[in-house]
């Protein structure tokens, strides 16, 4: 069909692209098993990791939300992209030139993928503005990064870059690259005017704003000059690339160190990210201007990993923790409502939240530029819990001297203690509140708590549909999934089901290890009709004899695909998910026998199943029967009970 991309090239694609580094760009996986990969779900929010990725067969599965696929669907749902713009973006990862049933290479009709068009258009951008940065013309823009510390190498490190003061440098150098008026208009890299389409940016430093893969999806430009009018800050607009409340600057650069180190700090500024980093910070990533939302939250909360896994913090009550979320703040009233706003958010986070505050006021870059990159350092180190600085911070609004001010100052901190969802944290925190206000009756203080729990009242809450900040807000959560028409697997008690769905799980993942024997079994091996769907596609693949061939050639993804190929649509999901599913033994010299085991269960309960059958039919044969038919029935009988005792006893 002409307009589609060539088969062997969507192939090609999923062969070339390792789905773990591209899932682990979202996800912080760790292993989970033989083959087996596991995060928490770019999806859904959940606590505890219910993602498994299975490299060796290119597939994806969450066993929360039911979400999965191949790497292109994995492009598709995390990145909003259609199947052409998916397989288009990842071919251009590993090399790939994709070509059309018309024989061209774009689309006919059509410009090539328009994501990767406008990517494109970035990267020539970005090259430009750094480029730009050493000509004369780029003085100010030198003499500002020199001013606050930071030389030409930490410039290329951040892809720091100049645009000129003209108003159309940037469109001309595009333009000469081929790029389209309507592509720099899509991009947001050039405004439309009263006369045509100019430069957004001019006479600026620039920052270039990345996605986690490292991908240029906007900028960020401070102003220089006096005669500029623009704001301070000017930012790249609403685009289909860049999204202000899905994007973090740094994450590109800090996205291992926060694996790593199960650690984000959150500032405030481009130049706080880069001192943070220089500092020896690695972890730190700013909002582009924008406070820090829930969509930032999930980004945080992907790459720090597993709420309940190795290096997790335990907190009062004994309840786990993955890392921690570090936010900094300046000490004067605006950094208190942020605070605020963050603590909002906070209740999303599986990781513990701090709040770094500089009582000086200074912010990370300033604070570096005055007392060295070892007061950064120090900055995070003396972090304190948010609760604890919420509640400090609401307390010092009023006079605890007075009997009247410690009431009032009550009031207002038991909304903050009633609204910490952590049912073995909020007591301590009562403690800890009527010891700030030096009260000796904590029931007081838990009585006060109680009531504003049942009032659902919320320090800083806003009338309208703002008011609860973990109620989602239309426009600011993430689209659900699209639901696919599936088949429903049974019940997982029924004993006979579990041995059919384990059978066929490893016939899917480790097809070279399954005993000749799966592919004698009948049509009807599996009774539960989604397993037997799934045994039908694997029967019309060509069975375990025809896997070694295709996983030679194309590995154990090839034999998954090919399945899959064979499969009703409504199967597939359940066949993506058996094809990812960890298995019970995990230990790599046992796998062989385990395979078989398992597989010679099924075989022996098929065996089991015929020998009841005969047996039946010969109890229903009456006494005028043929007597060459009770011979037959018998003699199948006996082999088939010859058959299973040599089974078990090969076993």
């Amino acid at each position: 069909m002409a307009g589609r991309i060539r088969r062997e090239d969507v192939e090609a694609v999923r062969e070339r692209v390792r789905i773990e580094d591209v899932v682990g760009a979202h996800v912080a996986l760790r292993p989970a098993g033989v083959g087996s990969l596991k995060g928490l779900c770019p999806f859904h929010d959940e606590r505890t990791p219910s993602f498994h990725v299975r490299p060796q067969v290119g597939r994806y599965h969450c066993f929360g939300c039911g979400e999965g696929g191949d790497v292109i669907a994995f492009v598709q749902a995390v990145d909003g992209l259609g199947f052409t713009d998916a397989v288009e973006y990842l071919a251009s990862r590993v090399g790939l030139q994709v070509r059309y049933e018309d024989g061209g290479p774009t689309r006919p009709g059509e410009e090539p993928g328009r994501r990767r068009r406008l990517l494109d258009a970035h990267r020539v951008a970005e090259e430009f503005y750094r480029e730009q940065l050493v000509t004369p013309q780029a003085a100010a823009a030198r003499a500002f990064l020199s001013e606050r510390g930071f030389d030409r190498t930490a410039a290329e490190t951040f892809g720091v870059g100049y645009a000129p003061q003209g108003w159309d440098a940037l469109l001309r150098h595009l333009r000469g690259r081929g790029f389209t008026e309507a592509e720099l208009t899509a991009s947001g890299l050039v405004s439309q005017g009263q006369r045509g389409v100019y430069d957004r940016f001019r006479g600026r430093l620039v920052w270039p704003i990345r996605e986690v893969t490292g991908d240029t999806v906007g900028f960020g430009a401070r102003r220089l000059y006096d005669e500029d009018n623009g704001p301070k800050y000017l930012n790249t607009p609403e685009t289909p690339l860049y999204r202000k409340s899905h994007v973090l600057y740094g994450i590109d650069l800090a996205k291992r160190e926060i694996a790593k180190a199960k650690q984000v700090v959150v500032v405030e500024g481009y130049t706080d990210v880069m001192a943070m980093h220089l500092s020896g910070v690695p972890t730190a990533v700013a909002t582009c201007g924008t406070a820090f939302g829930s969509d930032h939250s999930r980004i945080v909360r992907r790459l720090v990993g597993d709420a309940g896994g190795a290096g997790g913090v335990q907190l009062a009550g004994g309840s786990s923790v993955g890392g921690e979320i570090v936010f900094t703040f300046d000490g004067d009233a605006a950094g208190q409502k942020a605070a605020l706003r963050a603590f909002g958010e906070d209740q999303a986070f599986s990781a513990q939240t701090f709040v770094a505050v500089e009582p000086s006021g200074m912010d990370p870059c300033e604070l570096r530029q005055a007392r060295g990159p070892d007061a950064v350092r120090a900055l995070v180190s003396t972090r304190q819990p948010l609760f604890a600085f919420v509640i400090r911070s609401t307390l010092a609004a009023h006079d605890l001297t007075t009997a009247e001010g410690r009431v009032g100052a009550l009031r207002a901190a038991a909304p903050v203690v009633a609204g910490i969802r952590d049912s073995a944290l909020r007591p301590e925190y009562e403690r800890l509140l009527a010891g700030w206000l030096g009260m000796d009756d904590v029931a007081a203080v838990r009585r006060a708590v109680s009531d504003a729990s049942r009032r659902g009242a919320r320090p800083g809450a806003r009338p309208g549909p703002e008011r609860d900040a973990r109620r989602p807000v239309a426009g600011d959560a993430a689209p659900a999934p699209v639901p696919v028409a599936r088949m429903t697997a049974p019940d997982r008690r029924d004993p006979v089901a579990q041995v059919e769905r384990t059978a066929l799980e490893v016939v899917l993942q480790h097809p070279t290890l399954v005993p000749p024997d799966f592919d004698a079994l009948a049509p009807d091996a599996c009774t539960a009709p989604a397993y037997r769907a799934v045994h039908e596609a694997v029967r019309a693949a060509g069975g375990v004899s025809a896997a070694a061939d295709l996983v030679a050639r194309g590995g154990e993804a090839a034999w998954v695909g090919a399945v899959l190929e064979e499969a009703a649509e409504p199967v597939r999901p359940l066949l993506t998910e058996m094809s990812v599913a960890p298995l019970p033994e995990d230990r790599p010299e046992s796998l062989p026998g385990y395979v078989r085991g398992v597989v010679m269960r099924l075989v022996d309960i098929g065996y089991t199943r015929r020998i009841a059958d005969v047996r039946g039919r010969l109890q229903r044969l009456d006494a005028a029967a043929d007597a060459g038919e009770q011979r037959a029935l018998l003699g199948e009988l006996l082999e088939l009970e010859a058959r299973r005792r040599s089974l078990r006893e090969s076993a």
